[in-house]
């Protein structure tokens, strides 16, 4: 799915407005009545609600959908950019937007700047492109939460990414520095280097190897687990960037969203998958498989001249701090607090979690170079466009499921709004509760 901003200089007041209000409504709608737009959006009058709903159809920013038993229209993922982008324009954390720097599973990364002038990176979720066909067979959670849809999920997956970077950040871990996030967009640290599976040579390979199979422990001591660390989501600084900050470290470490505890029940497969995909890379690319070694004494590292080659779960990792229970890290819940997780979050982000490691869903990482030539950029564009219609067939499908039922609930709720009440009762999610 492409951004394109160059319509959102043209969008007055008033259209945001309609669009935040089918935001809204959304929440309790997959198609969101007419009249509630109006309702919910505040305009005076609804002439011009029209006329907004009009403009941002021709953009595709709303739609409406196809034998729909009434007047109503949804919002597409193009309107869900504009929001969160305006909402950062209006925050004043961002300026404006560049070119795409690299697409994963689950977002597309693009080149941005603030109003100083400052070369940044928005990372856009897009939970349910590579879902669909990687976990379709286990959409279950979707089918009795009408409210739930891929959207809601991306906003939460960016929600606990940015949560997680803030607090790794803080705490001295080698990540990007986060700055902003709004719905399923997070704006974070332009990282000048780029994606370690580019990498060709290196001064001190087995250095790298060792640090990198230090931060998988750390991070583990500090409660969490990465569970897609490899060399896609790892990015090697410029020498020169090294040489002018004088970075202790070389590499950054990114994509935190499918992030457990180490209390979770699958930790230790998670953690051993980790070090398994740091060493097939330096074994492929390097040639380098170290042993362990009983006659050396060293163990604050790995590989050669240490006693260990790599890191084993039971052995290593001994909790220090619970940054796991600070951001409320997939698996910490039931044991340590007894409170519930959110099962459609967590199941969408297992499904990522299962399928990690897949390298025809990766470009370039969050880099400051763009590697692709022009004829992967047109293959790319071939490949998104058939992902978004299989995304929009598939999301077509699930609107169609009970739309009597929703026709006589949203008359309903229209009623109630019209009529000035002002005490319906919400669910946990926003969603109004009729009695």
């Amino acid at each position: 799915m492409k951004l394109d901003t160059s319509h959102m200089r043209y969008l007055t007041s008033d259209d945001f407005k309609v669009l935040q209000a089918v935001e809204q409504g959304t929440r309790n709608h997959e198609l969101v009545p007419t009249t509630l737009i109006h309702n919910i959006s505040g305009m005076k009058s609804p002439t011009g609600t029209n006329r907004c709903i009009g403009d941002l159809a021709k953009l595709k920013l709303i739609s409406r959908l196809r034998n729909a038993k009434y007047d109503g229209f949804r919002l597409t993922f193009s309107g869900y950019d504009y929001l969160a982008l305006k909402t950062m324009l209006n925050r004043e954390t961002l300026y404006s937007v560049g070119t795409i720097i690299g697409v994963g599973k689950e977002s597309d990364i693009y080149s941005v700047s603030d109003p100083a002038g400052v070369q940044k990176v928005i990372k856009i979720a897009r939970l349910g492109r590579t879902s669909f066909r990687t976990v379709k067979n286990n959409r279950d959670y979707l089918q009795h939460r009408n409210t739930s849809n891929w959207m809601y999920l991306s906003k939460l997956a960016a929600q606990k990414e940015y949560e997680f970077m803030c607090t790794l950040y803080e705490n001295g871990f080698i990540v990007p520095q986060p700055f902003d996030y709004s719905r399923h967009c997070v704006m974070m640290e332009w990282i000048k280097g780029s994606c370690m599976k580019h990498l060709k040579k290196h001064n001190n390979y087995k250095q790298l190897y060792s640090n990198l199979m230090n931060f998988i422990v750390k991070l583990a001591n500090h409660g969490l687990i990465h569970c897609d660390f490899n060399e896609f989501n790892i990015i090697i600084r410029d020498e020169e960037e090294m040489r002018k900050h004088k970075y202790e470290y070389d590499f950054v470490v990114i994509d935190f969203p499918q992030c457990v505890s180490i209390e979770h029940v699958d930790a230790k497969d998670y953690f051993d998958r980790d070090v398994k995909g740091i060493r097939d890379f330096f074994s492929k690319k390097f040639r380098y498989s170290p042993e362990h070694d009983p006659t050396m004494l060293d163990t604050e590292g790995f590989g050669e001249g240490y006693r260990y080659a790599y890191p084993n779960f039971s052995r290593d990792v001994k909790r220090e701090k619970s940054l796991d229970v600070e951001v409320k890290a997939s698996g910490y819940a039931k044991k340590l607090t007894g409170n519930r997780e959110d099962k459609d979050l967590e199941r969408a982000l297992l499904g990522m979690r299962e399928n990690n490691g897949d390298e025809e869903n990766f470009e370039d990482g969050e880099s400051g170079e763009d590697e692709d030539d022009e004829d992967d950029e047109e293959d790319d564009d071939d490949d998104d466009d058939e992902e978004e219609e299989e995304y929009e067939e598939e999301y077509e499908e699930e609107e169609e499921v009970d739309e009597h039922n929703d026709k006589e609930e949203n008359e309903k709720i229209i009623e109630a709004l019209s009529s000035g009440v002002g005490d319906l009762k919400m669910d946990k999610l926003g969603n109004y509760i009729l009695e």
